[in-house]
């Protein structure tokens, strides 16, 4: 596959299979990701994995009530929140393995963007090998709190960016049409 290929062709992926992602695979992706840009070469990024089922399911729920509590007032949110409150709903949709792309701190002066670079090189690579992603953002409410960090032992001054669950895809969602991109200018 090539790299057009790969970035035409990733989708969120919501329905996997229950193979376990090998700890090779792992590597590369978190490798690929290590490569992306950075802004005075920071390189701010840590990464975090997680295979343990039960452990992903527990994140899961406590994922769920962090953000219920947090926006569960918010009109704007009713939708999420109406399927966050089913107690069978997994916000990590039952993959097998789940890696965090986080931050220190005080690490270069876009340690943000920079982790989203690492997640975009990360998700286009898991695509060239057979894997599917998708990143999950409800998860960083719970991920950033002093309960997730102190759960997890994710020191106080690194971040979570990026929730991405990796796994094998149980089926290739439709292709969805993009918009036609709008050019604000072209001098």
């Amino acid at each position: 596959m090539n790299t057009k290929d790969a970035i035409m062709t990733r989708r969120s992926i919501r329905n996997y299979t229950e193979q376990k992602v090998e700890k090779e695979l792992i590597e590369q992706l978190i490798e690929a990701a290590a490569h992306a840009p950075t802004g005075t070469f920071a390189q701010p990024w840590v990464f975090g994995v997680i295979q343990d089922k039960d452990l992903l399911k527990r994140i899961s729920d406590e994922c769920k009530t962090g953000f219920l509590c947090m926006f569960g007032e918010c009109e704007e949110m009713q939708h999420y929140c109406e399927v966050l409150r089913n107690q069978d709903f997994n916000i990590f949709y039952n993959a097998g393995t789940l890696i965090l792309i986080c931050y220190k701190t005080g690490t270069g002066p876009t340690p943000e963007i920079d982790c989203s670079l690492a997640a975009e090189n990360l998700m286009l690579m898991a695509r060239e090998l057979g894997l599917g992603t998708c990143w999950i953002g409800f998860a960083n409410v719970w991920l950033n709190s002093p309960e997730g960090k102190k759960f997890l032992g994710i020191p106080d001054d690194v971040n979570t960016v990026a929730p991405i669950i990796v796994g094998y895809p149980a089926e290739e969602p439709p292709v969805r049409e993009r918009t036609e991109p709008a050019i604000l200018f072209w001098k």
